[in-house]
């Protein structure tokens, strides 16, 4: 089986974080999402290398896998067992070593048994392996205003329709997975699994954090300074917040609720924070600047 190097597609080091890894995935998915090629076949199997990279490296335990055992980290279990059935070192192909004091028979029946071939019984017959089917691996994409609340979705996979629930509060770039949804197995082993990666479009003017929103609002000056009342915008419609008089620039004030869903918890919802930006007048007439002057005077 040829090498993929997984850390090649997402144009990222061995060293990569896992923030930098999702950045790249990111990026890499929305540059090369179906939607956006429908009849480029390139962009179909690039998008299709990016997801199977980013399912690979994002999950730690699998990632530490690819990178003791390159091509063959599916097999990392077998090899991890192989381990311990003995105190001497081998190498197997591209220079990996394995512990095992077995003979050579013993060696290429372990590998026929990892790639498809025959097994040892305990009887000293033969046994066919059994190995798990493909993981599938797919993208969603959905605005922020479709997951303020849980929805069902179906989608498409060959000539497959699958109906899934989308909890509300998904987070963009999360993977959900889907048991037994992939590939068939090989000799009677279980189907694979379909795994799905969220790609949340932000169609708000609110930043989102989690479960948490932000904003920034106008305040003129003389509501700053005097008090008073100001309407702003939330998910579900506009709220009226009363202001305090003298209220800084950069004030912020916490809107208890009205952030967005939090995930898996019905009911639930984060907070949404306003920080004020404070306008000054512009075009003042001589009156105005009159009465600012006397002001500035006053303190």
């Amino acid at each position: 089986m040829e090498f993929i190097d997984y850390y090649k597609i997402l144009g990222i080091t061995k060293s990569a974080s896992a923030d930098d890894i999702k950045k790249a995935y990111r990026k890499l998915a929305r540059k090369y999402h179906p939607d956006l090629h429908p009849n480029d076949e390139k962009a179909k199997n690039k998008f299709q290398e990016i997801n199977e990279a980013n399912e690979v490296l994002s999950d730690p335990e699998k990632r530490k896998k690819f990178d003791q055992y390159g091509k063959d980290w599916k097999h990392a279990d077998e090899f991890e067992k192989a381990k311990q059935q003995g105190g001497g070192q081998r190498q197997y192909a591209g220079g990996q070593q394995y512990s095992g004091d077995f003979n050579e028979s013993d060696f290429s029946d372990f590998f026929e048994s990892m790639f498809g071939g025959t097994g040892r019984s305990s009887g000293g017959g033969r046994r066919t392996s059994q190995f798990k089917g493909e993981d599938y691996r797919s993208t969603l994409q959905l605005n922020l205003t479709d997951i303020l609340t849980t929805q069902k979705q179906t989608i498409s996979l060959g000539n497959k329709k699958i109906r899934l629930t989308i909890p509300a509060g998904v987070d963009d770039g999360q993977t959900i997975k889907i048991k037994g949804h992939g590939g068939s197995g090989m000799n009677g082993g279980p189907k694979g699994d379909l795994y799905i990666t969220f790609i949340i479009n932000n169609n708000t003017n609110f930043k989102r954090l989690g479960d948490k929103l932000y904003q920034t609002v106008d305040l003129d000056l003389y509501t700053a300074l005097l008090g008073g009342e100001l309407l702003v915008d939330t998910l579900n419609g506009k709220v009226k917040l009363k202001v305090k008089p003298e209220t800084q620039n950069g004030a912020k004030v916490k809107l208890k609720g009205k952030g967005m869903p939090i995930y898996k918890k019905d009911g639930q919802f984060g907070d949404l924070y306003v920080t004020y930006n404070i306008t000054t007048p512009t075009n003042l007439t001589d009156k105005e600047k009159k009465l600012f002057t006397e002001l500035s005077k006053l303190r």
